[in-house]
């Protein structure tokens, strides 16, 4: 078979393409990085002096941040009203933390932007009817948005009988609307008065104080704490036998977790 005399050796052409495109890749793409390393810009130029080790201070280690505490589904004013409504139903005292201290706002935001909060296995289809007493509520709304229709409850029915918004109330008066809303007294929306709302927060309220810190409350494991639980222990066999109450440390699943 007769060679093609325009067609250039595998070699060549191969060269070709990686000058070409290594230029391309360098100057047009990310000239940053790729494009120092075609050109030679990883050498140090001759008159460049080097860092001295006393012409820059080292840097000082800053504390851990908490990740967790972060919004996924309130906005601000949300998540303000949230704190401050479960701060008077778990409140601090000289003793204890409450539960802004335990980060619990941030457990119920966690738990909204779940499929627990779009009630995701809950049975959704009608009729909506209203149940025996020991059987609780079956709504037509999901949690979600009983939470966020209940928040923005408390912050109109602030505005209205103070002119403040409920974050700024004194906590008397914050416990006065809280109460109301916990006697059925105020509206959420159509069909659904306070008492659903609050009865649903506060359960939300007290299993961000002493659910896992995973879930985003329990802060340092304070609730558990209080209540000297031992919280994700792995055994007790080395305590089982003793009739004396046995104070441990808690732990958390992070804690068994292999770094």
């Amino acid at each position: 078979m007769a060679e093609r005399p325009n067609e250039q050796a595998p070699d060549q052409s191969r060269r070709s393409f990686l000058k070409y495109t290594g230029t391309a890749i360098g100057g047009a793409v990310v000239g940053g990085v790729i494009g120092s390393a075609v050109s030679g810009g990883f050498k140090k130029s001759a008159g460049e002096p080097s860092p001295s080790p006393s012409s820059s201070a080292a840097p000082q280690a800053k504390a851990p941040s908490d990740f967790n505490q972060a919004p996924m589904f309130f906005n601000q004013q949300q998540l303000q009203i949230a704190e401050a409504a479960a701060e008077r139903i778990f409140p601090k005292d000289d003793k204890y933390p409450g539960a802004t201290d335990l980060a619990v706002a941030f457990y119920i935001d966690h738990q909204l932007a779940s499929p627990w909060g779009v009630n995701a296995r809950t049975y959704r289809m009608g009729p909506f009817v209203k149940g025996e007493a020991t059987q609780g509520d079956y709504q037509s709304i999901e949690r979600h948005e009983l939470i966020t229709m209940g928040l923005n409850t408390l912050e109109e029915t602030s505005k209205t009988k103070h002119s403040k918004s409920f974050t700024e109330l004194a906590p008397e008066e914050q416990d006065a609307i809280l109460t109301s809303m916990e006697k059925g007294e105020i509206n959420v929306v159509n069909g659904i008065t306070g008492k659903t709302f609050f009865n649903l927060f506060r359960v939300l309220v007290m299993e961000g104080v002493y659910s896992d810190p995973l879930y985003g409350g329990n802060k340092n494991m304070a609730g558990w704490k209080m209540r000297k639980y031992p919280g994700n222990q792995m055994s007790y066999t080395n305590v089982v036998d003793k009739d004396a109450f046995v104070a441990m440390e808690p732990r958390s699943l992070h804690d068994h977790f292999v770094h």
